[in-house]
């Protein structure tokens, strides 16, 4: 009994001993990852890539010219490889160290930092760094849209490079690396500011900069290939899923919502798109309904996380006309050639869905609420300040990344290349070979 009792006694004072140990001394904490969430980010990042690789590279594909074809979808390619190592040598570290308010810092170089057992969240994070990669890479690659027919190979990877670093990483860090924009409480779940309004806005610029196609736009021809681009229209909208719902960072109800409001936007501003044309044509279109499809998605990215189920029929709608209208005045009234509509879809949704997240996210839309004591009127200004900055930023440094890449190397291709086409004159191959 004597022996028991001073067992027990042992024990006691060794316990108190650790616990005055452990008061005294802090050790480092070692996060869980969560293998549903893991599971579900991992399928996010291969559905954001296949967005790009095959699904954006068709969709625009089929739109150009035959005699184009290869080049666009060289540029997809090219772009995907080139912004991947920039993400590993620096994009990620200035993105998501820690930095200033402007900008991260250089401190994970080659993402040095990042081992097997290094996470952020739930997940590792070599993964969250590889599903920032996919948007990285499919922002400038929405940039191609503006440009294809006309623009040198060489000049297009300068230009890009260049982009990345200075435009996309910059507002990257604003938004979700703890920047700025994020101080102010800006309110982008997937990309609205950070993808479509900087992508569409550097559209914008590029094609003011480069001048229109030959032929523009009473000579054009019309889209080569419907089917290629509904085929990439469709995979874009299985990978959206990726985009939207992965940006939750975890398999949650947060995520499901995302998913739903993504489908329900998408489809309703099809049918808005196919309707109007209907109308107005007599005919609905394969390439209309497909371009309202994606003028949905990009209309409900920002607001994806927070709003419910009216939220997503509401940005449908309003995405589907606005951005058809947009699309009108541009190409029509002003005469701009963005070749493809980059702006008018991307940025004219991205914005116009950044803008209205700050009242659908409320609860009288069946919303997740916004952030604590905040009005939907003070978060409809925080808002637009975001865009406003963003859109300055965008076009000033896009404008003069196209203006020193064009002291290095000529940004359009000669007039005989155009006429031919880029397949043959710049890459040596054709889309399509006759009998």
């Amino acid at each position: 009994m004597y022996s028991y009792k001073k067992r027990n006694l042992s024990l006691f004072l060794k316990n108190i001993f650790l616990i005055i140990l452990f008061s005294f001394f802090s050790f480092p904490a070692f996060a869980e990852v969560n293998n549903g969430d893991t599971a579900w980010i991992l399928t996010s990042t291969a559905l954001v890539l296949f967005m790009t690789l095959p699904g954006l590279a068709l969709f625009y594909a089929g739109l150009v010219n035959s005699k184009n074809v290869v080049s666009v979808l060289m540029q997809h390619f090219a772009v995907a490889c080139v912004v991947s190592v920039i993400w590993v040598i620096l994009g990620y570290s200035l993105a998501f160290s820690s930095g200033n308010a402007w900008i991260g810092d250089l401190s994970n170089l080659f993402m040095k930092s990042i081992d097997i057992n290094s996470t952020s969240g739930t997940i590792p994070e070599s993964l969250f760094a590889t599903f920032q990669m996919t948007f990285a890479i499919i922002t400038p690659a929405l940039i191609i849209g503006a440009f294809v027919e006309r623009i040198k190979f060489s000049a297009m990877l300068i230009f890009i490079s260049l982009w990345v670093i200075i435009v996309y990483v910059p507002v990257t860090h604003w938004v979700w690396g703890g920047g700025i924009l994020s101080s102010w409480g800006t309110m982008d779940f997937a990309g609205g500011i950070v993808v479509h309004a900087t992508a569409g806005t550097a559209a914008l610029v590029t094609a003011l900069t480069l001048g229109k196609r030959r032929g523009f736009p009473k000579s054009l021809t019309p889209p080569h290939s419907p089917i290629l681009t509904m085929i990439g229209a469709a995979m874009l909208w299985i990978g959206w899923f990726g985009f939207n719902a992965g940006s939750a960072l975890g398999a949650n109800s947060s995520a499901g919502m995302a998913m739903l409001v993504t489908h329900i936007s998408a489809s309703t501003s099809a049918l808005v798109w196919m309707f109007i044309e209907w109308k107005r044509f007599g005919k609905p279109s394969l390439i209309g309904i497909v371009t309202g499809m994606v003028a949905g998605l990009a209309t409900v990215t920002p607001a994806s996380g927070y709003i419910g189920i009216p939220g997503g029929l509401i940005l449908g709608l309003s995405g589907g006309l606005l951005c058809y209208l947009a699309v009108d005045y541009i190409r029509g009234k002003l005469q701009i050639d963005d070749s493809l509509d980059v702006f008018a879809v991307h940025g004219v949704g991205g914005i116009l869905g950044t803008l209205l997240v700050a009242f659908l996210a409320t609860s009288t839309f069946s919303g997740l609420g916004l952030p604590e004591g905040q009005s939907a009127i003070a978060q409809f200004i925080v808002q637009f300040k975001a865009v406003v900055l963003t859109v300055i930023w965008t076009s000033v440094f896009t404008y003069l990344i196209l203006k020193a890449t064009s002291l290095i190397v000529p940004l359009r291709v000669d007039e005989q290349e155009e006429i031919e086409g880029l397949d043959l004159r710049s890459h040596g191959e054709k889309g399509y070979h006759s009998d």
